[in-house]
């Protein structure tokens, strides 16, 4: 086999090690059946709470890049896990909307959470505890 082959089997077997390893650690901190159904159902507040701090210009540059990346991402027919794959599906993106917001409320403070969130006071709080935000 030449030496190009090896590369690349090396190579293809270094990204599946990479992408099992982040299932793993998918698994191991995925939310539990009670926290992701809860966020499925506050999905379509979250959607449109992403998409105001995104456009809040008071908001800092890099914070708003950061949530029009996981506007792209969720709008993605693809994930890091296939949706087809039970819970770890959804959870990935549970997983990635929670790191994205934990991101934003240390920079941004709580209070944008509070000045753009579209749902009820319960549903904002439901979303805090999800996500492990601070109330």
């Amino acid at each position: 086999m030449p030496d190009w082959a090896w590369t690349l089997v090396g190579v293809l077997g270094g990204v599946l090690l990479l992408w099992l390893a982040l299932v793993v650690a998918l698994w191991a901190t995925r939310p539990d059946e009670l926290r992701l159904r809860e966020l499925l159902r506050l999905l379509p507040d979250v959607v449109r709470l992403v998409r105001r701090l995104a456009a809040d210009r008071t908001l800092d540059r890099g914070v708003r890049v950061r949530l029009w990346l996981l506007l792209g991402y969720l709008a993605l027919p693809f994930d890091l896990v296939p949706d087809v794959i039970p819970v770890l599906g959804w959870a990935d993106d549970a997983v990635v909307v929670a790191l994205v917001l934990r991101s934003v409320v240390r920079r941004a403070g709580p209070d944008a959470l509070d000045r753009h969130w579209p749902g009820s006071p319960e549903g904002l709080a439901a979303l805090r505890r999800v996500a492990r935000l601070p109330a």
